[in-house]
Parts: C-alpha cells; sequence; structure tokens
C-alpha cells in the first residue's frame, strides 16, 4: 500500500470517529444549525465563525448570549429593523456582553455590517464573496475585508475579524465560515450554490497545523495562509472533489484532547491515524525499544 492511499485509508477512518453527533455539539457550527431559516442560518454562522477561538464550552455560552437579543429568527429581527433603531437596541442589549477581544460594541457592529451587506445584494454575502471575471475568491474575499476595515470602528476586536488573506494570513475564521456556507456534505450547511467550492482553503488552526505536520501535509513551520494552501492541496489528492472533509475530524482530533502531541504508545496506539503520523511512528519506535 503506497503512502497516499495509506493515509486516506487512515484519514478515512477517522472521519468515522468523528463525524459524529456529539463532537457536532462541540463545535460552533451547531449554532447555526440549530436554526431552521437558512437566512438565520447564515446570520448565525457570521456570529459564530467569528467569535470562534478559545476554550470551546465558553465560546459557545458567549455565541449563543450573542444571538439572544435577536429572537428565534436574527435574519428577520435586523432586516426589519431600521439602521438607527437596531444599533440602539443592540447596543442596549449587548452592553455587559463580552467575548475574549470582543465587545458588545463590536457585536452590534458585526450584526449591522452583515444587515448592510444584505440589504445591498438583498441574499446575504454569497454576491459580496463571489469573485468576480479573473478574480480569485481570496481577491474577493481581501476587497470584501478590506471594504469592512474602512466601514467599522477601529476596535481590536473587529480588526480580529479581519484578516486579508493577500497579506499571507491564514483567516481560520472566514474559511471556516465559507467552509460551512459552501460545502453541501455533512456537517456544513451548503447554502451557497455559486460560489466556487473547489477555491475553499482549510481552515487553519493550531490543531489542524500541528497535525498536519505529523502527517506530511505540509513541512511549514508557520501557520501562515500559505500552509493552509499546501495543506488543502494535500488533502486535494486524497479527495479531489471535497478535500476539507477532513477539516472536521482533523480539527477534533486536537479540539477534544485525543491528540494531545505528547509523544506516548499510551495515547496514540488508538489513534487511526497511529501508523502514518510521524508522532504515532515515533512514539511506537520509542516504547518498543
Amino acid at each position: 500500500m503506497t503512502r497516499t492511499l495509506a493515509l486516506k485509508t487512515r484519514l478515512d477512518s477517522l472521519c468515522g470517529r468523528y463525524d459524529t453527533a456529539p463532537a457536532l455539539a462541540l463545535d460552533p457550527l451547531a449554532v447555526p444549525l440549530a436554526y431552521a431559516d437558512p437566512a438565520d442560518q447564515e446570520t448565525a454562522a457570521f456570529v459564530a465563525a467569528h467569535l470562534a477561538y478559545g476554550r470551546v464550552e465558553p465560546m459557545l455560552r458567549a455565541i449563543r448570549s450573542a444571538l439572544v437579543p435577536l429572537g428565534p429568527n436574527p435574519a428577520q429581527w435586523l432586516r426589519n429593523r431600521p439602521v438607527p433603531a437596531a444599533r440602539k437596541t443592540l447596543s442596549r442589549a449587548l452592553q455587559t456582553w463580552r467575548w475574549r477581544f470582543h465587545t458588545g460594541e463590536d457585536l452590534a457592529a458585526w450584526l449591522l455590517a452583515w444587515k448592510r451587506l444584505d440589504a445591498e445584494s438583498g441574499a446575504g454575502l454569497e454576491p459580496h464573496l463571489l469573485p468576480g471575471s479573473g478574480e480569485t475568491a481570496d481577491a474577493a474575499l481581501s476587497r470584501v475585508v478590506l471594504r469592512l476595515r474602512s466601514e467599522l470602528p477601529d476596535t481590536y476586536g473587529l480588526r480580529f475579524n479581519l484578516p486579508d488573506p493577500l497579506d499571507g494570513a491564514a483567516c481560520k475564521r472566514w474559511r471556516m465560515f465559507l467552509r460551512w456556507m459552501v460545502r453541501p456534505a455533512w456537517p456544513d450547511l451548503g447554502l451557497w450554490t455559486r460560489y466556487p467550492a473547489d477555491q475553499l482553503v482549510i481552515p487553519l488552526d493550531t490543531h489542524v497545523a500541528r497535525i498536519s505536520r505529523y502527517l506530511g501535509l505540509s513541512h511549514r513551520a508557520t501557520p501562515d495562509g500559505r500552509m493552509a494552501q499546501e495543506i488543502t492541496e494535500s488533502l486535494r489528492r486524497l479527495d479531489a472533489s471535497d478535500p476539507l472533509r477532513y477539516d472536521f475530524a482533523l480539527s477534533h482530533l486536537g479540539i477534544l484532547g485525543d491528540c494531545p502531541g505528547v509523544r506516548h504508545r499510551s495515547t496514540c496506539a488508538t489513534c487511526p491515524l497511529y501508523r502514518v503520523c510521524r508522532a504515532g511512528c515515533e512514539s511506537h519506535a520509542m516504547t518498543e525499544k
């Protein structure tokens, strides 16, 4: 068996372990999935993806509490209110809300940005992020990011939401949002049908970066945009039509603490990736001597 085939077989097995409802319950994607209306799912996803950092349980509480003022239909809530009234209500309702780098005022401005872009397109954010003629998906994302930088308050939390892919940023939270919205298979929403799915890039967090180096999916030391592109290309060789199907399992292997990065047989031997993972092989060699 070639290494490529062996790696694909093991990664497919890893997906079987983590592509489950219990794992999804500890993922920010669970928040937009709780809504039935596609527009509400997009609005919730726009919030959830960009607050998706830090410890999982408090992060999920922060996301859910951020959406409480918008009621059961957040998109309709935003669409039905004039900007001044929406801003006043959100500022008051979110006055004490905080999540690490983000304040309630940051969140209110973020929600009003969705309202503004949605009003322009009449169809949410997909039209804004679609590449134009001769434009790449990353160029389209950069265009939206630069626009929001010019329109939103210059706070740390909002700047944290607006990395530029053309500057080499990994753009993890934007990549996550795009995966959710575009990819049509479990666990993603698959709401956008015009966005070029073949230009999706893996959302690169510390877990995916570390495990990808163990697997030889990337040899870069810095978790940046180039590493995200390199990992995506490596996964495309395993599944050309759906390389990001491995993202959920790879990230949750780290998020759930099942790959702590400690090279011991006791923590590695039960992992489906054990025989194709550099950390697992080194652990095996150490314990078998």
